[in-house]
């Protein structure tokens, strides 16, 4: 099957405010992309570090907020977080947010994970950088508690609490779950936890060895997950069909970092599903 085609960042730079991120998320919608998937960094190192994907005066939304503002101003997208660094976040509140976006968008919130990397981010929030993904595991397991269970409760190494409860819950039950990252350990994690896994700026041969791994990971678990991929070139109908043949569900395009809105507009129309030869979603 085609895979889909998805919109990342439309909560940075020329979309970081009301008009911009409002027009390229009503502008995706209507060119048939299944989802709009939102950067998440609360802080960046200044000055820049190599390791940094962005300079430190850059424009980006809160996730969560982006995503239900946009919710606002669309019907049938899906919203995604792409990826929330699940560590650096309370666990109770963001499972408050995102059960509030779930919600607020007649159901069609996509929770995507990641276990972070930017170490001066986690450090100024708290967060030593060793045992991260086990935190973010248990974090994920009390979210879901919290979801799931008539009468939550979790009792974990990072998180613990029982007799509290937080209503509404999300429309979706369960919220579809997809962990990031490029690594085996990711890959582990996503087919033991996850219902997609996600691969950042990933051309066909480096998509082609993450998916070697993540299929092996699958046998492990007996279990299949959805595939979508940040491509690291320029799209094409035939490059398009590259990625399908390899296994990729969906394709989620990145803009140039800074471009002014009208290119970015141009930017989400020239890589619009029909033109790529993509699955136009419904």
């Amino acid at each position: 099957m085609d895979p889909t085609i998805g919109l990342h960042a439309p909560n940075g730079h020329s979309a970081a405010g009301r008009d911009g991120a409002a027009r390229v998320a009503a502008l995706a919608e209507r060119l048939g992309y299944d989802s709009l998937w939102a950067a998440d960094h609360v802080v960046l190192p200044s000055p820049r570090t190599e390791s940094s994907p962005l300079d430190p005066d850059a424009p980006l939304l809160d996730p969560l907020v982006a995503l239900a503002f946009a919710a606002a101003h669309t019907t049938r997208i899906r919203l995604a977080t792409g990826v929330v660094i699940l560590p650096q976040r309370d666990p109770l509140i963001l499972a408050k947010q995102l059960a509030s976006v779930d919600v607020l968008s007649g159901g069609r919130l996509i929770f995507g994970l990641g276990i972070g990397y930017l170490e001066p981010e986690l450090r100024a929030l708290g967060v030593p950088p060793t045992g991260r993904g086990q935190r973010a595991e248990e974090y994920l397991a009390a979210m879901r508690a919290l979801w799931e269970s008539p009468e939550p409760a979790f009792h974990g190494r990072f998180v613990d609490f029982a007799k509290v409860d937080a209503h509404p819950r999300p429309l979706q039950r369960p919220v579809p779950v997809v962990v990031g990252g490029n690594s085996a350990a990711a890959h582990r994690r996503a087919a033991r936890l996850a219902d997609g896994w996600y691969g950042w700026m990933l051309g066909l041969r480096a998509t082609a060895a993450q998916l070697d791994s993540l299929r092996a990971a699958e046998q492990e678990t007996g279990r299949r997950l959805h595939v979508s991929v940040t491509p690291a070139r320029r799209l094409d109908p035939e490059t398009v069909r590259a990625y399908a043949e390899l296994g990729v569900d969906r394709l989620v395009v990145t803009p140039p970092p800074g471009l002014p809105l009208p290119d970015l507009e141009r930017f989400v129309e020239e890589n619009a599903p029909e033109r790529l030869g993509a699955r136009v979603a419904d």
